[in-house]
């Protein structure tokens, strides 16, 4: 390509609302241009980035065994309906009516269109296992679309469905998928991790997240010091809390007066012992979709609620906070609430690293006083669930090193679904005994639009992009420096089509610019390598750019196209 041909806009100027280094860059440096809130088209040069991506991710799927196909965009309401998402999606799924008043949506993610393709088609056993995938446009009603491609409403994503007679060999392709991924972002040039996540909204047993390590991120990724351990905040575990700090000692449990003592900091100093040793109740409103009630949720007092878990345990669609006067009326005391002698219909969850504890502090559900020297014994074990937030210096829970917090952007998600699709849907196949039973799910997720802008996040300096040769839209830059210098011009000409010729991703910088606007373009776009050719060419000399960290290196013009060839395979 000549850029004199190119379509690629550049600006100087970033948008207003452009926080984030990949959003800003991307739009001055002409891959992409934004249509509306969170609505991108993209140019050429971003969907050349873009291809790139997908066809990445299709090779790896295809290797792996998986088939392509396209479902609609637009889907009944009626299958989101069968599964139970309809109702519980919430506002981000976009719904509405045809002519004819029947319900529809706008896919953001296909598990009910796929039990519908797979339905009736797959009969028995013997067809078994399928994995099924697509790359096509998603949409998102986000209440607050930002960040750019990071967090549109429309994108483009790739999705896969698997379907399988057991869970065994659901979790066996769950394994596949996983490696498969690894490929995919290794060969991407990215720098990612393998992480324990939460299912959210799209449900099944297990997951992880493929996160990209990233200043900018928006999750938190906890990470061991000395293992490969990883997990999001929201899913992470952690040894059991230990201390040195001596116990209370105490002849039984007892019930003192605390006046007006209400937050664990004064608790602690009035008894003058470690928070380690004291019960914290936090006390939320539960969100179903036909109710609500509170929920009290017990932790140690050195430690902090993490609300996923919490809402996890407890079934809520959403936790909120809960007024005093609605506490009162659930039979909980605000600021004296602890989990011995509530009354029957009172709904609570105790941490699991409690269980069993002594000598602990507790509030005694009555104004103004506290137990001391209780035990945590004698609960049934469904009130028992993992509660707390892991923080930085916990100990890891598979090798017991230091567990440190991170940044990162999640690029990838894969599931084990089990039958929460099937099995409501009544999609179902005879097994080896003629039996029918509903398929074993797992579902596996890429974004790949947000890859674009996750390799800037993840590569970019002050003056723009900082491309990953196998994203790059083209490898090589040529640039010449003078376009009204014949022997520059015919030099960069034939090295253009000589590159051409052997398959380099080149582009030609021939317009009749200045030159610190062909090298401001230049550092802008992002491309890993430019060949200056300019005055030194008297010398038959020519300069080799490579764009990360702007090293520059004089290079024989008789030999720049073999130095070029070699740069290449080097980093292949």
């Amino acid at each position: 390509m000549k850029f004199s041909k190119l379509f690629a806009p550049s600006l100087k100027e970033a948008p207003r609302d452009a926080v984030l280094p990949s959003h800003a860059l991307l739009i001055r440096a002409g891959f992409i241009e934004q249509l509306g809130s969170g609505l991108y088209n993209f140019l050429p040069l971003g969907k050349i980035v873009l291809e790139r991506i997908c066809a990445v991710i299709r090779q790896e799927m295809d290797a792996a065994g998986a088939q392509e196909v396209s479902f609609s965009v637009v889907t009944s309401a009626d299958a989101w309906k069968k599964s139970g998402r309809y109702a519980k999606y919430g506002k981000e799924l976009l719904r509405f009516k045809d002519r004819k008043d029947n319900d529809f949506v706008l896919s953001p993610t296909n598990e009910e269109a796929a039990v519908l393709m797979v339905a009736d088609k797959i009969t028995s056993y013997k067809q078994l296992p399928l994995n099924i995938y697509q790359i096509n446009t998603k949409f998102r009603d986000e209440a607050r679309p930002r960040f750019g491609l990071l967090r549109g409403r429309e994108f483009t994503m790739k999705d896969a469905y698997s379907f399988h007679a057991d869970a065994a060999d659901m979790k066996r392709e769950f394994e596949v998928m996983r490696q498969a991924y690894s490929r995919i972002f290794t060969r991407l040039g990215l720098n990612f991790r393998t992480v324990d996540a939460d299912s959210g909204a799209i449900g099944g047993s297990g997951s992880k997240e493929f996160m990209v390590l990233a200043d900018n991120g928006e999750d938190d990724i906890v990470v061991c010091k000395r293992c490969e351990y990883a997990a999001n905040i929201e899913a992470a575990r952690r040894a059991p809390k230990t201390t040195n700090a001596a116990a209370p000692e105490t002849d039984g449990m007892m019930k003192f007066k605390t006046p007006a003592m209400k937050t664990i900091d004064a608790v602690a100093e009035f008894f003058k012992v470690d928070k380690f040793y004291t019960i914290k109740a936090v006390i939320k409103k539960a969100l179903y979709e036909d109710r609500s009630e509170i929920v009290a949720f017990f932790i140690r007092g050195c430690d902090e609620l993490q609300e996923t878990k919490a809402q996890n345990a407890c079934g809520a669609l959403e936790l909120v906070d809960a007024s005093e006067e609605e506490i009162a009326r659930a039979g909980f005391t605000a600021g004296f609430c602890g989990p011995f002698g509530l009354g029957e219909g009172a709904k609570f969850y105790i941490d699991a690293e409690l269980k069993g504890a002594r000598e602990m502090i507790a509030g005694a559900n009555e104004p103004d006083y506290h137990y001391v020297g209780a035990s945590v014994i004698n609960f049934n074990e469904s009130r028992f669930a993992d509660l707390a937030a892991v923080g930085v210096g916990d100990a890891c829970p598979c090798c017991g090193g230091e567990l440190s917090i991170t940044k990162g952007i999640e690029v990838g998600h894969i599931f084990q679904l089990g039958t929460r699709y099937s099995e409501p849907m009544g999609a179902r196949f005879l097994d080896a005994n003629g039996k029918a039973r509903a398929f074993y799910m797992g579902c596996y997720g890429i974004g790949a639009s947000r890859l674009i802008a996750v390799a800037i996040e993840s590569s970019h300096d002050e003056r723009g992009c900082v491309w990953p040769r196998e994203l790059a839209p083209f490898e090589l830059e040529i640039i010449i420096s003078n376009h009204k210098d014949a022997a520059a011009v015919e030099f960069a000409e034939k090295l253009y089509e000589q590159c051409r010729e052997r398959g380099i991703r080149v582009l030609l910088d021939d317009r009749a610019e200045r030159f610190g606007v062909k090298m401001n373009d230049f550092e802008l776009m992002g491309f890993p390598y430019a060949v200056l050719v300019g005055k030194a060419l008297a010398e038959r000399s020519v300069e080799f750019i490579t764009r990360a960290g702007l090293k520059r290196q004089s290079v024989s013009a008789d030999e720049i196209l073999s130095f070029i060839e070699r740069k290449l395979i080097e980093k292949n």
